[in-house]
């Protein structure tokens, strides 16, 4: 089996900087992909209450050694204050069909609702021993920082959209700064880096995939990879990021080709949508 990197989280958890993500994915499509997954290697899985799959990932996860899976899941920013944090953590834990999360999130940031009052549930969480490791998603520089500054619980990760054509450099060096892992969320750009030139061209010079060549510039960047996909080949393809290099040039390419290009973390979104539960 291959030897998947790892990045070390405050708690001394390791995390693999690859995960199968699964948003947008259920039903039969879902299971074997996530049978691909962990009959390939990865040891991470990547949920949200918001995505509805957390209880077919649950069904999968019973016919494997729980302990051997990192498991992540989020919580919708419309069930941020306390009573609803902690409901929602324990929901998620019966439809996972697991008495514990390896890490549990804040999706979004909502700032109708205290930051402070959110992450003290974490803290019960985390001492009721139902989570492991606190981290947020989608969050910016400032409310990272607000998050470091109200709790004394440690902020493990940030799951943000990162890839080639947003690259997000103030942000992922206050991460950094903060010992706050970057988790990429749509790290391939739901596709569309795939038409880049200089991607295309690493990918004929290396005989690889486009996707390839953008989770492997990720990985060489210390970010965390969770790519998703609806076919058991591609996610085994994913997979294949280990016993080949690109070089500092590669690297330095890709680097390049930053330009500020969002796919789904807009300024402005419809805050009603499932996945951030904001209604009025």
């Amino acid at each position: 089996m291959t030897d998947v990197p790892t990045l070390t989280l405050p708690s001394g958890d390791e995390l693999p900087q690859i995960g199968l993500g699964t948003w947008n994915i259920e039903g039969e499509t879902l299971e074997s992909g996530l049978r691909a997954a962990l009959d390939t290697g990865y040891a991470h899985v990547d949920t949200a209450e918001g995505y509805k799959n957390e209880a077919e990932i649950g069904e999968v996860l019973a016919e494997y050694d729980r302990d051997d899976v990192f498991l992540t899941s989020k919580v919708l920013a419309k069930n941020l204050n306390y009573d609803s944090l902690l409901g929602s953590c324990r929901d998620s834990l019966d439809r996972l069909g697991t008495d514990y999360l390896d890490l549990y999130l804040i999706h979004w940031p909502n700032p109708a609702i205290s930051l402070r009052e959110s992450l003290d549930a974490m803290a019960t969480l985390r001492d009721e021993g139902l989570v492991r490791n606190v981290g947020v998603s989608n969050f910016s520089a400032y409310q990272l920082s607000c998050a470091h500054h109200v709790s004394d619980v440690p902020i493990a990760v940030n799951q943000i959209e990162f890839h080639p054509w947003f690259q997000r450099p103030d942000l992922v060096e206050y991460c950094r700064e903060t010992d706050t892992v970057v988790e990429a969320a749509a790290p391939l750009a739901r596709t569309e880096v795939f038409e880049d030139d200089i991607v295309r061209e690493l990918a004929d010079r290396h005989d690889k995939h486009p996707a390839q060549i953008v989770l492997k510039w990720a990985i060489e960047r210390d970010i965390v990879v969770l790519p998703k996909s609806s076919s058991p080949e591609h996610v085994r393809a994913n997979f294949d990021l280990f016993d080949w290099s690109l070089t500092d040039d590669d690297l330095a390419a890709l680097d390049d080709r930053d330009r500020d290009h969002p796919v789904y973390d807009h300024p402005a979104r419809d805050w009603s949508d499932d996945v951030y539960g904001i209604n009025q």
